[in-house]
C-alpha cells in the first residue's frame, strides 16, 4: 500500500492519500484551467476511503453542476476535485510532497489546450476524457 503526503503552500491542510493511484492524467479543460490559474492541471485519483485530511478541513466550492473542488482557504491553493454518484477523489498532482511519485499517463480534454503550450512528451493525447477501460 502506497502513502503519499501532500498539502497547500501555507501548510495549514494537509492531507494523506492511501492505496494505489490511478487516472494520473493532465487535464486541459477550461475549468481547470481557471480554478488553478494554469495551462493545465496535474492530477491522480484515489477511492475517498483511501484519501483523509489530516490537519485543517479547505474550502468547498461547487465549480460546476454536481462537481465540487476543495481549495485552502488561506493560500488558495487547489486540492481535489470530486463529482457527485463517482466513487472517487481526484487530487491535485502538485500538491504532493513529492510530486515525482504519480507521474501522468496521459493527457486528457486535449482539445481544449491553451494553443500557445508546447508540449515535448509522449504521452497518449486525448480530445475529451480517457477512453472507458476495456
Amino acid at each position: 500500500m502506497t502513502e503519499l503526503a501532500g498539502g497547500c503552500l501555507s501548510g495549514r491542510v494537509r492531507y494523506i492519500a492511501r492505496g494505489t493511484p490511478f487516472n494520473a492524467t493532465i487535464c486541459h479543460c477550461v475549468d481547470c484551467r481557471r480554478a488553478a490559474g494554469a495551462p493545465m492541471v496535474a492530477w491522480f485519483t484515489v477511492r475517498p476511503d483511501e484519501f483523509e485530511f489530516t490537519s485543517a478541513q479547505p474550502q468547498r466550492y461547487a465549480s460546476s453542476l454536481g462537481a465540487e473542488r476543495s481549495f485552502c482557504l488561506r493560500c488558495g491553493t487547489p486540492l481535489t476535485f470530486r463529482h457527485e454518484g463517482v466513487d472517487e477523489v481526484d487530487v491535485t498532482t502538485c500538491s504532493l510532497d513529492d510530486p515525482d511519485a504519480v507521474p501522468p499517463a496521459d493527457h486528457t480534454r486535449f482539445a481544449r489546450h491553451v494553443g500557445w503550450v508546447m508540449l515535448g512528451d509522449t504521452l497518449p493525447r486525448f480530445p475529451d476524457k480517457r477512453p472507458a477501460p476495456g
